[in-house]
């Protein structure tokens, strides 16, 4: 692994990073808070519409480890800057769009564009850091994802209620024009390059089939009801008054995902694991009560998020720990692994809302976070730990 430039101005590239999965961000989840809004345009029940967050996540899922093994040895700048254009491109072509189909089909070039920047961007933040300090740069990457759900997500929902949902995939698409253009402050780093059989090859070792399993699971459970919560809080919280309960969500992000990252290094990454999924369980299986009241609405979402936020970094840390001769593969493994669970957990509520009712979402995210909870609890065998450990051998720099 080569990086060029002085480390010193780390805050200020992490920074860049942050802004562009805050854009990332927004797109994929401020869809959620405008469903009803572009079922009805669209002229399609609010479950289908759901499912262009599940075209979104699919082909990110399909995509990243396409892109990651084509463009090998890359300046990682060029894959961040052409992925964030097109992104640009697909929120012009949702903007644009009139049907069902093309909306959709502009979903797929957006996830394009989000696969090639995001990954690239945590392999970045892991790059630039050290081993002690490696758990606070990726959630300050993180962090951009949970603050477009404080931000991003309830001022586009504000804005589509206003302006209408298109207006707001103008606006987004406005943002990532910004981001592209601060790409070239970023140092050149390039990563050894890895084409589809050597990441396949890091599929199948146990312990990062373990982690991207749990990845999927956990992804699954919060995309179950997260994309629907428009729907299930309806009957107390709509219109502007969602956009606080996408608040509540939002600030849970941004705090469970700042505490993963402090106890992350001080803990290690199988604790936080734990007590993230959970929380989860807990909070997802109470959900049908809590949305009962406003209030309960609202605290429900603020620890939905707490507990969300708490995952993906003690993910990518032991990711870095159980891969180190592969670091770029295995987190590019596990941002398809992320989207993988997002479209399954769409596609799952969806199918829920549609054939059982809202009363039946909660329950179902709840056991997909119990069964990301026991294969976190899962001991890894001797055998298996001693082999991995005689394959690994240290990431060159």
């Amino acid at each position: 692994m080569t990086i060029r430039r002085s480390s010193n101005d780390r805050l200020g590239v992490l920074l860049v990073l942050a802004v562009g999965t805050f854009t990332v961000g927004t797109d994929g989840f401020v869809l959620n808070g405008l469903l009803p809004a572009i079922a009805a345009d669209l002229h399609v029940t609010e479950s289908v519409a759901g499912q262009l967050t599940t075209v979104f996540a699919l082909t990110y899922a399909i995509a990243s480890p396409l892109i990651a093994a084509f463009t090998g040895g890359w300046d990682r700048r060029w894959l961040l800057a052409g992925g964030m254009a097109l992104f640009t491109v697909g929120m012009a072509g949702q903007a644009l769009g009139m049907s069902f189909a093309v909306v959709a089909a502009a979903r797929v070039l957006a996830a394009v564009g989000a696969a090639a920047f995001q990954s690239n961007a945590y392999v970045l933040a892991g790059a630039l850091s050290s081993e002690e300090r490696r758990g606070r740069a990726l959630a300050t990457v993180a962090a951009g994802m949970s603050v477009s759900m404080v931000l991003g997500v309830p001022i586009g929902v504000l804005a589509g209620n206003w302006f209408g949902w298109r207006a707001v995939m103008w606006g987004i698409g406005g943002v990532a024009v910004v981001v592209a253009a601060l790409i070239p402050i970023l140092p050149e780093v390039r990563v050894p390059a890895a084409g589809l059989r050597a990441r396949l090859a890091v599929v199948v070792r146990p312990p990062v089939a373990r982690v991207l399993l749990v990845t999927i699971l956990g992804t699954i459970a919060g995309f179950t009801v997260f994309v629907y919560l428009p729907v299930l809080v309806a009957p107390v919280a709509s219109g502007a008054v969602l956009s606080w309960v996408l608040v509540g969500s939002g600030l849970g992000q941004v705090a469970g995902t700042t505490f993963a990252g402090r106890a992350t290094d001080r803990l290690g990454p199988a604790k936080v694991r734990a007590l993230s999924l959970a929380g989860t369980a807990v909070v997802l299986a109470v959900l049908d009560l809590a949305v009962l009241s406003l209030p309960g609405a609202l605290v429900l979402a603020l620890f939905s998020g707490v507990f969300g936020g708490m995952l993906m970094v003690p993910q990518q840390h032991r990711l870095f720990t159980v891969a180190p001769d592969a670091p770029a593969v295995a987190l590019g493994l596990n941002g398809s692994a992320i989207y993988l669970g997002g479209a399954l957990g769409s596609a799952l509520g969806g199918v829920v809302l549609a054939a059982a009712g809202p009363s039946w979402v909660g329950p179902a995210g709840a056991l997909a976070a119990v069964a990301a909870l026991g294969a976190v609890l899962r001991k890894a065998s001797p055998t298996t730990s001693l082999r991995s450990a005689r394959t690994a051998t240290p990431p060159a720099r």
